[in-house]
């Protein structure tokens, strides 16, 4: 099986009223065994209704889906529920239940597994194990959620937005937990909107918006694609600026007009900012801020789309 995941032109409608809303509009993606694969996209872009359809919680509309080389519906879903685990985004466990036993009661369900002890210590809560799940913090919650998903010991393992909400200690702590499972050969179909997560993690990346792929390839190569390798964001204290002189300085690639200022991707910042500085003083405009840094997945969604996923 050299692909744990394949779907062709998935398309997804609902019925609002007299309106038909198009959640999905023909999605492709294969996935590889053993592959951490990122869906990224802001809320609404699709990325949880592909993955339910993926899950076998919901039906698509149109298209072909197998997952683990089988197709759900076609007699074999108990069989194919055994060998995944999954996370929602957001999880509720009984709250006068204790950690254990919330974790023995998922392993009831599964014919092999882990024992709940070792899905514990993956997560590092065993020092929690005999505590009520009200007592958790959030991210010891989320943190549950995940080993809940991980004592049927899944060769494919889907994570929706497993951070969101979560403080940055505890989202390092997930993370920590994705790489242990990456080294151990699991499959895993990440979606989140925080970029960063996507470089940490994944070895390839989808960007989702409005229910199409609009870019895939792994992260360093969509960074690539950008044609330079830092940013410039800058502000003025008054007035505005062509972006077509912006696009002529020496070493920018692509420059976009923000709402709170310009943003230049460029190849080699020390020829770039004296430019930016000579061309606006010759113009009579004078600086507000300027910053630079490395290019980054974020930087991608906004040239892909004109906009950032913290606008949307």
């Amino acid at each position: 099986m050299s692909h744990a995941i394949f779907c062709r032109q998935l398309f997804k409608t609902y019925a609002n009223g007299k309106k038909r809303v198009e959640a999905l509009r023909g999605i492709d993606l294969k996935i590889s065994a053993g592959q951490c694969f990122g869906l990224l996209g802001p809320n609404g872009a699709g990325k949880t209704t592909t993955v339910e359809i993926l899950e076998g919680l919901l039906e698509p509309t149109s298209g072909e889906v197998e997952v683990l080389g089988e197709k759900w519906g076609a007699g074999r879903d108990a069989q194919l529920r055994q060998s995944i685990g999954l996370t929602l985004q957001e999880s509720r466990f009984q709250d006068k239940l204790s950690v254990l036993e919330i974790l023995r009661l998922f392993r009831s369900f599964y014919q092999r597994g882990r024992p709940p002890e070792e899905a514990l210590a993956l997560v590092s809560l065993e020092e929690k194990a005999n505590a009520w799940v009200r007592e958790l913090s959030g991210g010891q919650r989320q943190r549950l959620a995940l080993a809940s998903a991980l004592v049927g010991d899944p060769e494919l393992l889907f994570l929706d937005e497993p951070t969101t909400g979560l403080d940055p200690q505890a989202r390092r702590q997930v993370w920590d937990v994705v790489t242990r499972l990456k080294k151990q050969g699991t499959t895993i179909l990440l979606t989140t909107h925080y970029m960063d997560e996507a470089e940490k993690l994944c070895e390839t990346v989808a960007v989702i918006d409005h229910g199409k792929v609009i870019a895939e390839d792994s992260p360093r190569q969509l960074i690539a694609q950008l044609g330079g390798e830092h940013v410039i964001e800058f502000s003025l204290q008054e007035g505005l600026v062509p972006l077509q002189s912006l696009n002529q300085l020496d070493t920018v690639s692509k420059a976009l007009e923000e709402s709170d200022g310009y943003l230049l991707t460029v190849g080699q910042p020390h020829l770039a900012i004296p430019a930016l500085l000579e061309f606006l003083a010759a113009d009579g405009k004078r600086l507000q801020s300027l910053t630079t840094r490395h290019v980054n997945l974020e930087d991608v969604f906004v040239s892909l789309t004109g906009r950032h996923l913290r606008d949307v």
